[in-house]
This record gives C-alpha cells, sequence and structure tokens, in this order.
C-alpha cells in the first residue's frame, strides 16, 4: 500500500514538487492525515477493496491578507487592531510618520506658507548698500588723497597779500615733458626742451555770488619782487626788473609765479594746482574724449593742430594741440586763452557728468589718470580739488564769468594790464561780489 499522497511518491504517475519532471506549478503541500491505530484512508483514494466514497478533498486554510487588512490578519500586525505601517508602504521616521496623519505619498500635510517680511527684508537690503556705500567712499577717498603730488609749499611765498571772502586757485598748464616717450614728444608735437614752463596760468575764484575764471596771458608784463628761492632759501631783493609773466616760473618754479601774481595783482592765492602735456592728454583719452564746436578751422605745424570747423570730440592729442595753438590767431596768446578756458570748462563738466561718476570702469581710470598728473600745494585736499572742478563745471554752464585780464596796451612785446580794471577786478573778487569788469 501506498502510504505517500498522490503525485509525491510511486511509479504509477508523474511528479511534482521540488526536483520532479512534472510540468505542473508546485501547490500548496498537505501533509496527508495520519489516524493512529485504524487505517485511515488517504485523501483522493478508496478504501481497501474498493468500497466506499473517495474521501473529500482537504481543506486549505484562508491566507491572511498582505494588502488591504481585509479578512484575515495581516502577519505584520502582530495583536488584533495594532498597524504596523507595512500594510501601507509607511515607514516610521518618513515624512508624515511618527503615528500621526500623513498626506498622500507618505508626507504630512502642510499648512500656508507664510507670507515674508518685506519690511525686514527692505531693512537689510537699505543697510547692506548703505554699508558698502560707505566702506566704498571712504576707501575711494584714501586712494584718491595718496595719489596727489602735494609739492608746492606755499608758505615760503613772502609779503603775501591779506586773504578775502571765497577762494582762489591759480591753475598751471606747464610743458613739462616729464615722463614723455620720443615718440610720444613727437605725436604731441612738445618738442624736447630741457626744463619747464607755463603754457597757460588762470586764476579762478570759487565764491557764494558765481564763480570766476581769469586766464593770464602768458606774455603778460609783470615786475618781479623780492622773493626767496624755493631750493636755496636765500632771499633775492626786487631789483625793478620787468618781464614776461611765464619767465617768473621758468626762473623758480611755482613759489615765485604765485609770488609775482600776488604782487602784481594785491589777490591772494589759496591753492596751486599745475599739469603738464603727459598728464593733460591722459585725462582726456581716460574720460573718452571731449566734445567741442570749433567756430573757425585752424591749422598750426607748431602745435600739430588741424580742425575743421564744427562738433567734435577731441581725443587726447587733439585736446593739446588746440588748447597750445596761438601761430594760428591774429589776437595769438588771447586767443589761446579763450580757448584754453573753453576746453577746460567742457573737460570739467565731461567728468562731472553721471556716465563718468557712476561707471566705476570710466570713474576710477579718470581719476586715477588725473590725480597722478597734477602737482598741488600742500595744504590741497580732496574737497577743495573737487570744489575746483565744480566752479569750472559751473562757468561752462553759464553759471559763473570766463575773461582774460584786461590788457591796455603793450611794451616791449610784452601785454600790458589795464591797472585800474585790474584793481576794480580784485577789489570784487576779494569781498566776493559779482564781477563788473570786463576782459579782451
Amino acid at each position: 500500500m501506498n502510504e505517500w499522497p498522490e503525485g509525491w511518491s510511486g511509479d504509477d504517475g508523474p511528479r511534482y514538487g521540488r526536483g520532479s519532471a512534472g510540468a505542473q506549478p508546485e501547490g500548496a503541500q498537505v501533509m496527508r492525515q495520519v489516524r493512529r491505530g485504524g487505517g485511515q484512508v488517504p485523501p483522493g483514494q478508496r478504501a481497501p477493496g474498493g468500497r466506499g466514497r473517495p474521501s473529500a478533498p482537504p481543506q486549505v486554510p484562508r491566507q491572511p491578507s498582505y494588502v488591504d487588512g481585509g479578512e484575515g490578519q495581516n502577519y505584520a500586525d502582530g495583536p488584533a487592531g495594532y498597524d504596523s505601517g507595512y500594510n501601507t508602504g509607511q515607514v516610521y521616521g518618513a515624512p508624515g510618520g511618527g503615528g500621526g496623519p500623513a498626506g498622500p505619498g507618505g508626507t504630512r500635510p502642510r499648512g500656508p506658507r507664510p507670507a515674508p517680511n518685506w519690511r525686514r527684508r527692505i531693512k537689510w537690503t537699505a543697510i547692506t548698500l548703505a554699508t558698502v556705500v560707505v566702506v566704498t567712499s571712504v576707501a575711494t577717498y584714501f586712494w584718491a588723497d595718496s595719489k596727489l603730488h602735494r609739492d608746492v609749499d606755499l608758505s615760503k611765498v613772502i609779503d603775501r597779500p591779506d586773504g578775502g571772502e571765497g577762494t582762489n586757485y591759480l591753475i598751471v598748464g606747464s610743458d613739462s615733458r616729464a615722463g614723455l616717450s620720443a615718440e610720444d614728444k613727437k605725436k604731441l608735437h612738445t618738442g624736447s626742451a630741457d626744463g619747464k614752463r607755463t603754457d597757460s596760468m588762470m586764476i579762478l575764484h570759487v565764491g557764494d555770488n558765481g564763480d570766476t575764471l581769469i586766464s593770464l596771458p602768458r606774455d603778460s608784463d609783470v615786475e618781479i619782487p623780492s622773493y626767496k628761492g624755493a631750493e636755496s632759501g636765500k632771499t633775492y631783493p626786487a631789483t625793478g626788473r620787468r618781464t614776461k609773466l611765464n619767465a617768473a616760473y621758468a626762473e623758480d618754479g611755482p613759489t615765485l609765479l604765485v609770488r609775482t601774481i600776488e604782487y602784481n595783482t594785491g589777490l591772494h592765492i589759496d591753492h596751486y594746482v599745475e599739469i603738464g602735456f603727459a598728464g593733460f592728454a591722459n585725462i582726456v583719452d581716460a574720460v573718452g574724449g571731449v566734445e567741442m564746436t570749433i567756430d573757425k578751422p585752424f591749422k598750426d605745424k607748431w602745435s600739430g593742430a588741424d580742425f575743421q570747423a564744427g562738433k567734435q570730440t577731441l581725443n587726447g592729442q587733439q585736446a593739446l594741440a588746440f588748447v597750445r595753438t596761438r601761430h594760428a590767431f591774429a589776437a595769438s596768446d588771447l586767443q589761446r586763452t579763450k580757448n584754453q578756458q573753453k576746453f577746460l570748462s567742457a573737460l570739467a563738466h565731461e567728468v562731472a557728468t553721471p556716465s563718468t561718476v557712476l561707471n566705476p570702469f570710466k570713474f576710477y581710470p579718470t581719476m586715477g589718470a588725473g590725480l597722478d598728473s597734477l602737482i598741488v600745494d600742500k595744504d590741497m585736499g580732496l574737497w577743495d580739488l573737487a570744489s575746483m572742478f565744480w566752479a569750472m563745471k559751473g562757468v561752462s554752464g553759464g553759471d559763473g564769468t570766463s575773461m582774460n585780464m584786461p590788457i591796455s596796451g603793450s611794451r616791449g612785446g610784452n601785454l600790458v594790464w589795464d591797472k585800474a580794471k585790474v584793481k576794480t577786478l580784485v577789489d570784487e573778487l576779494k569781498n566776493d561780489e559779482k564781477v563788473t569788469v570786463t576782459g579782451n
């Protein structure tokens, strides 16, 4: 008698299960019921002798649910009523876990995002911007201040007239060729003379009743007074010697020039500013050129000038030729001084425009080129220099007066000042009154 269930052993039929050759998948394995003492008929078989009905197939216990917690206990759940979270795929400790309610995807539903605190944001933005502006301004100030060449000591000037209202600047354009290569000298038509002389001299008065720019022709006839040598410290007595104004500069530099102007005008000079050929051209190029309107065409082989009439933008080389030209004009030096005033006012206006001041890629090169090339007195500060440029900008905009020193005639080829008009002019400047005197 075969004791094994059908399909497990025997030679009469196919085998199923592990290691069998049958193709039918392995079903649930049910252990046969063994009856002790009596011979229990195995399921699906008849009783011995063929009598009786086949035994009923075994009842397979209902399998527990692993999905939705329906009938049957979830094996992962443990005691009834306990939810381990495995039936929903929820992992405790993930967003929405911790035993609390969770939204779709196992995340805990969030409340509405709080509105941004705009007042706080604006406050900190303003503080940040203010800090950047302050730090940048302070750094720029010290950078610019360190670039000033304070080489002129006005304390060496003796017997000075009393000061008046407002501030008087002596602005000098020298023909110094310092820093110019041989190629630069050729391109700029400067020549190669040793030393330096003054090509232009101007007095800028800055006051409450309007600013005044006065050109002093280089060929002005003046008397050289007593003075103390800038280098030697020796005092040279006056001899009544008369010469051209630019000769005073050539003889003993800025301090003798200041001393000579103060002696012949009676006007106190507060600050001294000088710029050479190279520095002048560099400033113009750094600012991107200066727009000018030239009334009549002119050409001069000495300065290299070659201009057509009309509005045009001058680069550094052209600007230098423009302010140096005198041989092309019938009025010679007087016309040149007018052109110098016109150009310097236009340059100051260009430097002070927002396109220059607010553009760091233009502002710092312009500042660097200008400050590197300026020679000033020891008491000159950046605020004084800024005041001077703003005043020149105002003059070009019609807020001030520009003029030549009043001339009454000539002596030995030198221009003689009109003493009466000069006295009136100086008195008005000292008292910071509106200027009524006109120049040539």
